[in-house]
């Protein structure tokens, strides 16, 4: 596998278990209660606390931003472009990502925003080096 199918799957797999922390901190899945609610239907989930919001909204705002890195990155690799920028660019988005979950969890909000704006970067990287 391709270094940057690699980081497509590894960016899949952190994608999906930020989706169910989320849910799972949401529902307070530690608790005999909030495990009950976890393994129901979800109809009557409790205000999310503060912490809750935040790997909500952490785990949201990665799903949006791999839909555009997994097609920048599919679209390189179906059309045979190796390039040395698309590959950097797909490192920084997904080193910027892993630093962006951090800030977001802890409620960093500057330096939240400037990892942010590196890993966008990164995916403009990747975009323009295949014009």
């Amino acid at each position: 596998m391709s270094p940057l199918l690699s980081l497509v799957v590894c960016m899949a797999c952190i994608t999906w278990l930020l989706l169910l922390a989320a849910s799972l901190i949401r529902a307070k899945c530690w608790t005999p209660a909030g495990l009950k609610l976890a393994m129901g239907n979800r109809a009557h989930m409790p205000e999310a606390s503060d912490f809750a919001g935040r790997a909500d909204r952490t785990a949201r705002n990665t799903l949006e931003s791999f839909v555009i890195f997994a097609a920048l990155a599919l679209a390189a690799q179906a059309s045979g472009l190796q390039s040395p920028r698309i590959l950097l660019g797909a490192q920084i988005f997904f080193w910027a990502r892993l630093a962006f979950i951090v800030c977001y969890y802890l409620g960093i909000p500057y330096l939240r925003t400037l990892v942010w704006t590196a890993g966008s970067l990164g995916l403009a990287m990747m975009a323009f080096s295949m014009a």
